[in-house]
């Protein structure tokens, strides 16, 4: 039985407000629909993602502001934070834990390490930013998968930006694999696709 996790609702105080942040962000408007003064539901989706958000009128007893550690996975931390200064968005600096947990620590916290955790570790990245009403954000950097997090069936790459981060490090760890057998590899085109549908699946990598 499969379970599609697909949209989820965040409290916002003013729905013009938080439709015009997000559209800012570049998100895709999916719906604006309304019943009279009664009621209203916006929905937007990141791009490559598969879930959505919604918010409106008449939608949730939450105060606005309360939904809080929203991940947004990304493949390249740095370059998406850069996007999103240049769209306006206050947003922190780059981090890593100093212990398990310091990622939901307040900006400025001794627990958030500065810069990019070691060798861009997967998983161990982050940045936090918030919308109008205090929603808060976190980016999470994911190159390579724990295991079993991936459906091989189900392996693609969201955006050619994505796509080409894969190839640059399948690119790299294939110039040491040339380095160890000590010779020009013919089916490099091979070995790149093991290795990129494996750091998806999160499978042994090819060596």
């Amino acid at each position: 039985m499969d379970l599609r996790f697909e949209v989820a609702v965040i409290p916002v105080s003013d729905v013009n407000r938080a439709k015009a942040f997000y559209e800012k962000l570049g998100w895709r408007l999916d719906a604006d629909a309304t019943a009279g003064d009664r009621f209203r539901i916006v929905q937007l989706t990141p791009p490559g993602s598969e879930c959505s958000v919604q918010f409106g009128t008449n939608m949730t007893s939450a105060a606005a502001g309360l939904a809080q550690g929203l991940y947004l996975v990304v493949s390249d931390i740095e370059a998406v934070r850069h996007q999103l200064v240049a769209r306006g968005v206050e947003i922190s600096e780059v981090f890593h834990e100093g212990t398990l947990g310091d990622r939901f620590q307040a900006a400025g916290a001794s627990g958030r390490v500065s810069g990019p955790a070691p060798k861009h570790g997967s998983y161990s990245s982050f940045a936090t930013f918030s919308d109008p009403d205090g929603n808060g954000w976190l980016l999470q950097e994911v190159t390579t998968r724990l295991p079993g997090r991936v459906d091989a069936a189900g392996t693609a790459f969201s955006s050619a930006a994505d796509l080409a981060g894969a190839m640059r490090r399948a690119e790299t760890a294939h110039g040491e694999h040339e380095k160890r057998i000590g010779a020009a590899d013919p089916d490099w085109p091979d070995w790149y696709a093991a290795y990129m549908m494996a750091e998806q699946e999160g499978t042994a990598l090819p060596t």
